[in-house]
């Protein structure tokens, strides 16, 4: 389980476009990293057009956002494409990045039980510590949470 503090661990990830993406390419600037269920879904659509919407005072701020779920590049283009996304999307097929940032788990849905990724974020700052945790974030209003507490790093 990581806290706040901690040094967060390092990734490599293809994006939307294919390309590759890695934590250590993306220090010196703070980094907002979500961990999201699945493309497309009510909840998940929500939070990522709202990054889009703030996504300009994310820029002032000089701060990237990467979205983080396991579905493939491919899905990831058309989630973006269809709701007109501007913010970076991170395949992570095999679970890696979410395991090792503890948001694989077992979640319980309508009785039933399975592992899946647990909406978290993680802001992360310029030197690659984390500087705040949101554990089963609730997206109404938490891009503006997070905006809010980006600007005091």
């Amino acid at each position: 389980m990581l806290n706040e503090g901690d040094k967060a661990p390092d990734f490599t990830l293809l994006t939307e476009d294919g390309s590759q993406l890695s934590l250590s390419d993306l220090k010196g600037a703070p980094l907002v990293l979500y961990f999201y269920p699945k493309d497309d879904t009510s909840g998940c659509t929500k939070e990522a057009i709202d990054f889009t919407q703030m996504l300009a005072d994310f820029t002032k701020l000089k701060t990237r956002i990467i979205g983080v779920s396991t579905d493939s590049v491919s899905k990831h283009a058309k989630f973006i494409d269809k709701h007109d996304l501007r913010i970076t999307l991170g395949a992570d097929e095999d679970k890696k990045v979410a395991m090792d940032y503890g948001v694989w788990a077992e979640k319980k849905n309508y009785g039933r039980t399975y592992m899946g990724i647990v909406r978290t974020t993680f802001l992360i700052d310029k030197t690659g510590q984390i500087a705040k945790i949101w554990n089963k974030v609730r997206v109404k209003d938490h891009a503006a949470a997070v905006l809010e507490a980006t600007s005091s790093l």
